[in-house]
Protein backbone atom coordinates (compact mmCIF):
# COMPACT_ATOMS: atom_id res chain seq x y z
CA UNK A 1 0.00 0.00 0.00
CA UNK A 2 2.94 2.35 0.47
CA UNK A 3 4.83 1.56 -2.74
CA UNK A 4 2.23 3.12 -4.99
CA UNK A 5 3.13 6.52 -3.60
CA UNK A 6 6.64 6.02 -4.95
CA UNK A 7 5.59 4.67 -8.33
CA UNK A 8 2.46 6.79 -8.94
CA UNK A 9 2.97 10.06 -7.03
CA UNK A 10 0.03 11.59 -8.90
CA UNK A 11 -2.28 9.94 -6.35
CA UNK A 12 -0.94 12.25 -3.66
CA UNK A 13 -3.28 15.10 -4.58
CA UNK A 14 -6.55 13.14 -4.46
CA UNK A 15 -5.52 11.24 -1.33
CA UNK A 16 -4.64 14.48 0.47
CA UNK A 17 -7.92 15.93 -0.77
CA UNK A 18 -9.78 13.02 0.80
CA UNK A 19 -8.03 13.78 4.07
CA UNK A 20 -9.05 17.42 3.89
CA UNK A 21 -5.50 18.68 3.33
CA UNK A 22 -4.82 20.99 0.39
CA UNK A 23 -2.06 19.93 -2.00
CA UNK A 24 -1.59 21.41 -5.50
CA UNK A 25 -2.09 19.03 -8.45
CA UNK A 26 1.33 19.95 -9.79
CA UNK A 27 3.24 19.36 -6.57
CA UNK A 28 6.55 17.62 -7.30
CA UNK A 29 7.36 14.41 -5.44
CA UNK A 30 10.78 12.79 -5.24
CA UNK A 31 11.60 9.42 -3.81
CA UNK A 32 14.44 9.67 -1.30
CA UNK A 33 16.17 6.88 0.67
CA UNK A 34 13.69 5.36 3.10
CA UNK A 35 16.24 3.57 5.27
CA UNK A 36 16.49 5.47 8.54
CA UNK A 37 19.29 3.26 9.87
CA UNK A 38 22.40 5.30 10.54
CA UNK A 39 25.29 3.82 8.51
CA UNK A 40 27.58 5.94 10.66
CA UNK A 41 26.19 5.73 14.18
CA UNK A 42 24.80 9.00 15.46
CA UNK A 43 25.19 9.44 19.19
CA UNK A 44 21.88 10.24 20.82
CA UNK A 45 21.64 10.29 24.60
CA UNK A 46 18.75 11.19 26.83
CA UNK A 47 20.06 12.73 30.03
CA UNK A 48 18.23 10.21 32.24
CA UNK A 49 15.73 7.44 31.44
CA UNK A 50 13.72 5.74 34.17
CA UNK A 51 11.23 2.92 34.07
CA UNK A 52 8.49 3.77 36.56
CA UNK A 53 6.46 1.00 38.19
CA UNK A 54 3.66 2.77 40.11
CA UNK A 55 1.58 0.94 42.68
CA UNK A 56 -1.65 2.35 41.31
CA UNK A 57 -1.30 1.80 37.56
CA UNK A 58 0.68 0.57 34.60
CA UNK A 59 4.43 0.94 34.14
CA UNK A 60 5.76 3.77 32.00
CA UNK A 61 9.06 5.26 30.86
CA UNK A 62 10.19 8.67 32.07
CA UNK A 63 12.79 10.53 30.04
CA UNK A 64 14.38 13.44 31.90
CA UNK A 65 16.22 16.26 30.16
CA UNK A 66 18.04 19.14 31.87
CA UNK A 67 17.84 22.26 29.73
CA UNK A 68 19.89 25.37 30.42
CA UNK A 69 18.81 27.43 27.42
CA UNK A 70 16.54 27.44 24.42
CA UNK A 71 17.74 24.98 21.77
CA UNK A 72 15.67 24.61 18.62
CA UNK A 73 17.29 21.24 17.86
CA UNK A 74 15.61 19.83 20.94
CA UNK A 75 12.20 20.35 19.40
CA UNK A 76 12.87 17.40 17.08
CA UNK A 77 15.23 15.48 19.39
CA UNK A 78 12.63 15.26 22.14
CA UNK A 79 10.03 13.90 19.74
CA UNK A 80 12.58 11.32 18.61
CA UNK A 81 13.37 10.29 22.19
CA UNK A 82 9.71 9.72 23.01
CA UNK A 83 9.03 7.72 19.84
CA UNK A 84 12.21 5.66 20.15
CA UNK A 85 11.69 4.76 23.80
CA UNK A 86 8.08 3.82 23.19
CA UNK A 87 9.10 1.55 20.29
CA UNK A 88 11.98 0.01 22.25
CA UNK A 89 10.18 -0.75 25.51
CA UNK A 90 6.57 -0.98 24.38
CA UNK A 91 5.49 1.34 27.20
CA UNK A 92 3.99 4.82 27.39
CA UNK A 93 6.60 7.56 27.63
CA UNK A 94 6.58 10.87 29.47
CA UNK A 95 9.20 13.55 28.89
CA UNK A 96 10.22 15.74 31.83
CA UNK A 97 12.35 18.82 31.17
CA UNK A 98 13.95 20.54 34.17
CA UNK A 99 15.11 24.16 33.92
CA UNK A 100 16.37 26.92 36.17
CA UNK A 101 15.78 29.78 33.77
CA UNK A 102 12.29 31.23 33.37
CA UNK A 103 12.68 32.04 29.68
CA UNK A 104 13.85 28.49 28.98
CA UNK A 105 10.99 27.10 31.06
CA UNK A 106 8.44 29.08 29.08
CA UNK A 107 9.84 27.82 25.77
CA UNK A 108 10.23 24.19 26.89
CA UNK A 109 6.52 23.64 27.57
CA UNK A 110 5.92 23.57 23.83
CA UNK A 111 3.99 22.01 22.31
CA UNK A 112 6.41 21.12 19.52
CA UNK A 113 4.71 20.13 16.31
CA UNK A 114 5.75 18.25 13.21
CA UNK A 115 3.48 18.56 10.21
CA UNK A 116 2.74 20.25 6.92
CA UNK A 117 -0.10 21.75 4.95
CA UNK A 118 -2.04 22.52 8.08
CA UNK A 119 -1.97 18.94 9.38
CA UNK A 120 -0.02 17.89 12.49
CA UNK A 121 1.55 14.43 12.29
CA UNK A 122 3.17 14.55 15.72
CA UNK A 123 3.00 16.84 18.71
CA UNK A 124 5.25 16.72 21.78
CA UNK A 125 4.09 18.03 25.15
CA UNK A 126 6.96 17.99 27.69
CA UNK A 127 6.34 18.20 31.40
CA UNK A 128 8.44 21.14 32.57
CA UNK A 129 9.73 21.76 36.10
CA UNK A 130 11.38 25.07 36.84
CA UNK A 131 11.49 28.09 39.14
CA UNK A 132 7.83 28.92 38.52
CA UNK A 133 6.41 25.63 39.81
CA UNK A 134 9.03 24.14 42.15
CA UNK A 135 8.89 25.03 45.86
CA UNK A 136 11.36 27.36 47.56
CA UNK A 137 12.60 25.37 50.58
CA UNK A 138 14.03 27.71 53.20
CA UNK A 139 12.99 25.81 56.32
CA UNK A 140 15.80 23.83 57.97
CA UNK A 141 13.47 21.09 59.23
CA UNK A 142 11.99 20.55 55.78
CA UNK A 143 15.48 20.50 54.26
CA UNK A 144 16.57 17.85 56.79
CA UNK A 145 13.51 15.71 56.11
CA UNK A 146 13.73 16.08 52.32
CA UNK A 147 17.37 16.88 51.47
CA UNK A 148 17.07 15.68 47.86
CA UNK A 149 14.12 17.97 47.21
CA UNK A 150 15.90 20.82 48.97
CA UNK A 151 18.95 20.28 46.76
CA UNK A 152 16.72 20.21 43.68
CA UNK A 153 15.04 23.41 44.89
CA UNK A 154 18.47 25.01 45.13
CA UNK A 155 19.23 24.02 41.54
CA UNK A 156 15.89 25.21 40.19
CA UNK A 157 16.21 28.57 41.94
CA UNK A 158 19.96 29.03 41.42
CA UNK A 159 19.31 32.19 39.40
CA UNK A 160 16.61 33.48 41.75
CA UNK A 161 17.05 35.83 44.74
CA UNK A 162 15.84 33.01 47.02
CA UNK A 163 18.89 30.81 46.38
CA UNK A 164 20.79 32.14 49.40
CA UNK A 165 18.03 31.31 51.88
CA UNK A 166 17.61 27.85 50.36
CA UNK A 167 21.32 27.08 50.62
CA UNK A 168 21.56 28.43 54.17
CA UNK A 169 18.75 26.10 55.28
CA UNK A 170 20.28 23.14 53.47
CA UNK A 171 23.73 23.83 54.89
CA UNK A 172 22.36 23.80 58.45
CA UNK A 173 20.40 20.63 57.71
CA UNK A 174 23.45 18.80 56.34
CA UNK A 175 25.52 19.70 59.39
CA UNK A 176 23.27 17.46 61.48
CA UNK A 177 23.03 14.60 58.99
CA UNK A 178 24.90 11.33 58.71
CA UNK A 179 28.20 11.88 56.90
CA UNK A 180 27.56 9.34 54.12
CA UNK A 181 24.36 11.12 53.12
CA UNK A 182 25.61 14.68 53.63
CA UNK A 183 28.77 14.14 51.56
CA UNK A 184 26.70 13.21 48.51
CA UNK A 185 24.66 16.42 48.62
CA UNK A 186 27.73 18.56 49.24
CA UNK A 187 29.55 17.14 46.22
CA UNK A 188 26.41 17.10 44.08
CA UNK A 189 25.66 20.78 44.62
CA UNK A 190 29.31 21.79 44.37
CA UNK A 191 29.39 20.22 40.89
CA UNK A 192 25.88 21.10 39.70
CA UNK A 193 25.92 24.75 40.77
CA UNK A 194 29.34 25.29 39.22
CA UNK A 195 30.52 28.87 38.90
CA UNK A 196 27.10 30.45 39.40
CA UNK A 197 26.49 32.91 42.25
CA UNK A 198 24.65 30.07 43.98
CA UNK A 199 27.75 27.89 43.60
CA UNK A 200 29.94 30.54 45.19
CA UNK A 201 27.42 30.94 47.99
CA UNK A 202 27.40 27.17 48.60
CA UNK A 203 31.18 26.92 48.79
CA UNK A 204 31.25 29.89 51.17
CA UNK A 205 28.72 28.20 53.45
CA UNK A 206 30.65 24.94 53.60
CA UNK A 207 34.02 26.68 54.07
CA UNK A 208 32.62 28.81 56.90
CA UNK A 209 31.31 25.72 58.65
CA UNK A 210 34.74 24.15 58.30
CA UNK A 211 36.37 26.93 60.32
CA UNK A 212 35.48 24.91 63.42
CA UNK A 213 37.80 21.85 63.25
CA UNK A 214 36.89 18.72 65.10
CA UNK A 215 33.16 19.27 64.68
CA UNK A 216 32.82 16.56 62.05
CA UNK A 217 31.77 18.99 59.33
CA UNK A 218 31.27 17.91 55.75
CA UNK A 219 34.41 19.51 54.40
CA UNK A 220 36.52 18.27 57.30
CA UNK A 221 35.37 14.70 56.78
CA UNK A 222 35.78 15.00 53.02
CA UNK A 223 39.37 16.16 53.51
CA UNK A 224 40.22 13.36 55.94
CA UNK A 225 38.59 10.75 53.71
CA UNK A 226 40.50 11.98 50.68
CA UNK A 227 43.81 12.02 52.54
CA UNK A 228 43.18 8.51 53.88
CA UNK A 229 42.46 7.15 50.41
CA UNK A 230 45.69 8.67 49.13
CA UNK A 231 47.76 7.18 51.97
CA UNK A 232 46.18 3.75 51.52
CA UNK A 233 46.86 3.83 47.79
CA UNK A 234 50.50 4.69 48.48
CA UNK A 235 50.91 1.81 50.94
CA UNK A 236 49.45 -0.71 48.51
CA UNK A 237 51.63 0.63 45.69
CA UNK A 238 54.82 0.19 47.73
CA UNK A 239 53.84 -3.38 48.65
CA UNK A 240 53.07 -4.09 45.00
CA UNK A 241 56.43 -2.74 43.79
CA UNK A 242 58.18 -4.88 46.40
CA UNK A 243 56.18 -7.88 45.11
CA UNK A 244 54.76 -8.69 48.53
CA UNK A 245 51.54 -10.67 48.65
CA UNK A 246 48.58 -8.62 49.90
CA UNK A 247 45.68 -10.70 51.17
CA UNK A 248 42.09 -9.49 51.00
CA UNK A 249 42.09 -9.01 54.77
CA UNK A 250 45.21 -6.85 54.66
CA UNK A 251 43.87 -4.79 51.77
CA UNK A 252 40.57 -4.26 53.57
CA UNK A 253 42.32 -3.17 56.77
CA UNK A 254 44.45 -0.66 54.88
CA UNK A 255 41.69 0.83 52.74
CA UNK A 256 39.16 1.05 55.58
CA UNK A 257 41.49 2.88 57.97
CA UNK A 258 40.80 6.61 58.36
CA UNK A 259 43.37 7.43 61.04
CA UNK A 260 45.98 9.48 59.23
CA UNK A 261 48.72 8.92 61.83
CA UNK A 262 48.29 5.15 61.60
CA UNK A 263 48.33 5.25 57.81
CA UNK A 264 51.48 7.38 57.83
CA UNK A 265 53.16 4.83 60.08
CA UNK A 266 52.12 1.96 57.79
CA UNK A 267 53.44 3.86 54.78
CA UNK A 268 56.84 4.28 56.44
CA UNK A 269 56.94 0.60 57.35
CA UNK A 270 55.78 -0.64 53.95
CA UNK A 271 59.25 -0.13 52.52
CA UNK A 272 60.99 -2.42 55.04
CA UNK A 273 58.55 -5.11 56.23
CA UNK A 274 59.21 -8.68 55.12
CA UNK A 275 55.52 -9.43 54.56
CA UNK A 276 52.39 -7.29 54.35
CA UNK A 277 51.03 -8.58 57.65
CA UNK A 278 54.06 -7.12 59.44
CA UNK A 279 52.63 -3.65 58.85
CA UNK A 280 50.38 -4.26 61.83
CA UNK A 281 53.15 -5.52 64.13
CA UNK A 282 54.36 -3.06 66.76
CA UNK A 283 58.12 -3.04 66.17
CA UNK A 284 58.59 -0.31 68.76
CA UNK A 285 57.91 -2.60 71.69
CA UNK A 286 60.86 -2.97 74.07
CA UNK A 287 62.83 -6.22 73.56
CA UNK A 288 62.54 -8.89 76.22
CA UNK A 289 65.51 -9.39 78.56
CA UNK A 290 68.03 -11.95 77.34
CA UNK A 291 68.40 -15.12 79.39
CA UNK A 292 71.38 -15.10 81.76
Amino acid sequence: MHRIFQERPEILSPVFDALGIALPDKAAAYAIPSDVTETKPMARHVDTVLRIDPSDGDDFILAVEAQERRDLKKESSWAYYVAYLQAKYGLPVLLLVVCRDRATTKWAVGPFECGARGWTAQRTYPLVAGPDNLPVITDERTAAEKPAMAAFSALAHANSPEHGAILDALGRALAGMDWSAASYFYQFLDSALGGTPAGEKWRHIMTFVNYFPGRGTVLEKAYIEGEARGEAKGILKVLEVRKLTVSDDVRERITSCTDLDTLADWLDRSGTVECAEDLFTDDTAAPTDAAP
